[in-house]
């Protein structure tokens, strides 16, 4: 029992700060949003879609750099804190690259909005808003992996912090180069680029200010040499990551594909998903936060020789969630219409969020069962499976799903909106089990070969 209650302590403890900084991130996005739309609606749509296109090649970054917080884990279980700073610095590199490939991935944006057919004023000012943000591509590498560094060592308080620094530097950044304040030129919407550019840096320096001068890590001897890049550690790092950066794409992607499937259904239809949408992505924050919090604990026991430990750590995190998602679950199931109400005024589209915040109820349950199946396999650094389970749960099977019942009389007569989060509630749902399966195998697997090691060094 005292086992049990250390590990829901310790998990806590790592999930708390974890869950904070994906609040402000979010808030980031929102206030961006509320102080576009208030300057004008071309600010706003080209925010929109700037952030639309712009968010998911940043998922490949980000993806990256979480690989390094199992391996990092693992290396502090076991002792070998000495390995630590060449794997740092090897995943500079590696995010590097893929910092490069993001940023000739958005040079290829006016061809997109071309493709868009935009009118001219909200193509240029997409256009810049993405031009700006840009140069914040480098500090958003830096804050990645310095960040995913300090979480791999089981010390996520410096993210919440920076969180915060990021969100105090967001709304004057935005109030001034949106606006036009303080002898800055009036950018509008592309103001938020350029806002969002800064907050990138100030987050990055504030990290490395931290990472390299606090005292907790001066053993670790982060920059007493400068390691060359090796081919190994960086495809090594590649490997384990680009998978977790394609099962992020998919999963932001087939959102971004539902919401192009229900537009023809109307704005009452769009507005009422867009809410239920909205609110589930916000609950969704504190399932992810475990699952990163999972992934620490795991990768730190199977560092440490403990395999019953991590699978301890695993059961207790989907405790911990399973206990949140019911908790939350009858909040939408009973109060889904009261919450939609907090957004609009219209008795049509509160009916229908509320109808479809009762199917997210039951998604809620869903998700957390898969993210955290998900952040375990990846404390035991097993990714690439994953990553193609989680693609056929998502789009053949999923959309599918929402695709046969919100716009085809081929089962039931077409359910619209519901039809696809029925398909959410099914994609996820098969996820879970396809995830568990493979951690179930995975995590047999891993004793085995430890207790053959055991028998080799006795021998």
């Amino acid at each position: 029992m005292a086992t049990t209650t250390r590990e829901i302590t310790k998990l806590a403890r790592l999930t708390g700060p974890i869950l904070v900084a994906q609040l402000t991130q979010m808030l980031m996005s929102v206030v961006d949003t509320v102080m576009a739309g208030r300057k004008g609606a071309i600010d706003l749509a080209a925010v929109s879609v700037g952030g639309s296109i712009f968010i998911p090649v940043t998922l490949l970054i980000f993806g990256l750099a979480l690989a390094l917080a199992p391996v990092i884990s693992h290396f502090d279980g076991s002792g070998r804190h000495r390995r630590i700073a060449n794997i740092l610095q090897q995943g500079f590199y590696a995010c590097a690259l893929i910092g490069v490939l993001t940023l000739l991935a958005m040079s290829g944006s006016p061809y997109v909005l071309d493709a868009m057919e935009v009118e001219p004023q909200f193509r240029q000012t997409t256009l810049d808003y993405l031009y700006y943000i840009a140069f914040g591509v480098p500090a958003f590498v830096i804050y990645a992996v310095l960040r995913n560094f300090c979480e791999g060592l089981s010390n996520t308080m410096p993210s919440l912090v920076i969180g915060f620094i990021g969100l105090l530097i967001n709304i004057p950044a935005n109030y001034i180069f949106i606006y036009g304040h303080f002898g800055a030129p009036e950018l509008g919407g592309a103001g938020c680029g350029l806002a969002s550019a800064l907050v990138f840096w100030g987050m990055a320096i504030s990290m490395a200010v931290y990472v390299f001068t606090t005292k907790r890590y001066k053993r670790l001897r982060l920059l007493r040499r400068w390691y060359p890049p090796n081919f190994d550690d960086v495809t090594y790092i590649s490997r384990l990551g680009f998978p977790i950066s394609m099962s992020l794409f998919f999963e932001v992607s087939l959102f971004a594909a539902v919401a192009l499937l229900i537009s023809p259904l109307g704005p009452t239809v769009v507005s009422a998903h867009q809410i239920a949408l909205n609110i589930s992505s916000l609950v969704y924050m504190v399932p992810l936060s475990i699952s990163m919090a999972v992934t620490l604990r795991v990768g730190f026991a199977l560092g440490a020789g403990d395999p019953k430990n991590a699978m301890l750590s695993f059961k207790m995190a989907l405790w911990i969630g399973g206990v949140f998602a019911a908790v939350n679950g009858l909040i939408m199931w009973l109060g889904g219409q009261w919450l939609a109400s907090l957004y609009t005024p219209d008795r049509e589209i509160i009916e229908l969020a509320g109808t479809l915040m009762g199917l997210a109820a039951i998604f809620t349950l869903s998700d957390t069962f898969q993210v955290v199946a998900m952040g375990t396999l990846r404390g035991y650094k097993d990714t690439k499976y994953p990553m193609i389970m989680a693609f056929i749960a998502y789009w053949p099977f999923g959309l599918s799903v929402g695709i046969i019942l919100g716009r085809t009389d081929w089962v039931v007569p077409a359910m619209g909106a519901a039809g696809f989060w029925i398909g959410f509630i099914s994609g996820l749902s098969v996820a879970a089990i396809l995830m568990s399966i493979r951690l179930r195998y995975v995590a047999k697997k891993y004793q085995r070969q430890q207790f053959q090691q055991q028998l080799n060094n006795a021998a």
